[in-house]
């Protein structure tokens, strides 16, 4: 399942759900039946929020440097805000994550101060490098994995975001909050994974 501002996506392999009572009931139906059985016991979780699974408050270390932040001009021209005015502002607010989607692990972060708000760029770019940090429209983000994006690059990370090999996945899930940290360019070489 992949939740997003409004509906959730599910992802599923036709053949397993064939293989188990999917024959019998119809790919659908059975599909149906195990969604409801997850969500009805997770609505009843949601409201016994519990310290293991409540929101959490992580920080993002990020480097503003021009070598990563190939958008910040652009960003300054639309605001009117100078690059340290954008760092200050982009360093200093508390974001939420709303949904994770386009790419695994591509985080929408909610919260965005509506000076920054900046549109996205008229042509995309073809390869977005892993752990950039973008402004689209009245939010920001963080690019997880190497791909195309139209968002309006200010920075990066040196954390990973999305590690399939982890479980869960993702570093950032819906409904945490996010802070990000200013740091050197020797930080993020430090920090780098």
């Amino acid at each position: 399942l992949a939740p997003a501002y409004t509906s959730v996506a599910v992802f599923f392999d036709p053949v397993a759900v064939l293989k188990s009572n999917g024959a019998a009931n119809g790919v659908f139906d059975e599909l149906a039946t195990r969604i409801r059985s997850t969500i009805v016991p997770a609505s009843r979780r949601h409201r016994r929020r519990t310290a293991a699974n409540a929101p959490r408050l992580i920080e993002i270390p990020i480097c503003y440097d021009a070598e990563f932040g190939f958008d910040l001009d652009r960003v300054a021209e639309h605001t009117k805000l100078s690059g340290p005015e954008i760092i200050n502002l982009h360093s200093t607010g508390e974001y939420r994550v709303a949904c994770i989607g386009f790419v695994p692990g591509f985080t929408f972060l909610a919260g965005l101060p509506r000076n920054l708000a900046t549109p996205r760029r008229d042509v995309p770019r073809k390869e977005i490098p892993p752990g950039s940090v973008g402004i689209g429209g009245a939010q920001t983000g963080i690019y997880p994995l190497r791909s195309p994006g139209g968002w309006n690059l200010i920075g990066r990370t040196p954390l990973k975001l999305f590690d399939p090999a982890k479980n869960p996945p993702t570093l950032l899930h819906p409904g945490d909050r996010v802070r990000f940290r200013a740091i050197t360019r020797e930080e993020f070489e430090s920090l780098k994974q």
